[in-house]
C-alpha cells in the first residue's frame, strides 16, 4: 500500500481515470452496436442516422485517448463503407 503523499494522489487519480475511461469504451461500442444493427436490419436510413451519431463519440474518444486516432478513423471509416455499400 502506498505511504507518500503523492502515491496515494495517484492511486485516486488512476481509480477516477480509469473509470472514465471505462465508461467512454462502453459508449463506444454501444455506438457501435446500434450502426452494426441498423446495416443488419437493412435499413440505410437509420444505418445513415446511427452513424452520425456514433462518428462524434468515437472521434471524441481518439481526442481524450481513450483510442488511438487511426483505431478511430479506421472504425468509422469501415462503418461509412458498410453503409454506403447498403443501397447496391
Amino acid at each position: 500500500m502506498a505511504q507518500h503523499k503523492s502515491a496515494k494522489k495517484r492511486i485516486r487519480q488512476t481509480a477516477r481515470r480509469t473509470a472514465v475511461n471505462r465508461a467512454r469504451l462502453s459508449k463506444i461500442r454501444t455506438s457501435i452496436k446500434k450502426v452494426e444493427t441498423a446495416i443488419a436490419s437493412g435499413d440505410k436510413a437509420a444505418a445513415q442516422a446511427a452513424l452520425r451519431e456514433a462518428q462524434p463519440v468515437i472521434q471524441g474518444s481518439a481526442r481524450k485517448s481513450v483510442l488511438h486516432r487511426n483505431t478511430a478513423a479506421r472504425k468509422i471509416s469501415r462503418l461509412a463503407a458498410r453503409v454506403k455499400s447498403l443501397s447496391k
